[in-house]
């Protein structure tokens, strides 16, 4: 699998910019068939960081209604994945 295909995208929510700020932690939604080495590559590779750890878990969606109509989010894996001591991304530079 190529690297872009492996990481759809950051995970922004208030837990995730906690764990950036304190731990050192970022979390990407990933694609499901993806492995924790593949992971691991793939951020070193796209973000040109050093990886100490990969952490997944597979997100059931949840369903949800409107009226009548019941429908049903996708399910989703997220990594989470630790940085070693000194190394940083970022999502939003220069904003």
């Amino acid at each position: 699998m190529i690297e872009y295909e492996i990481i759809k995208r950051p995970v922004i929510t208030e837990k995730t910019s906690i764990q950036k700020e304190d731990h050192r932690q970022v979390t990407f939604e990933v694609d499901r068939c993806a492995n924790r080495v593949e992971i691991r590559r793939a951020v070193e590779r796209l973000f040109n960081v050093h990886v100490a750890a990969v952490r997944t878990a597979q997100v059931k969606g949840k369903v949800k209604q409107r009226g009548r109509i019941v429908g049903k989010r996708r399910d989703r894996k997220k990594a989470i994945v630790t940085l070693m001591p000194g190394e940083r991304i970022d999502f939003f530079e220069g904003v």
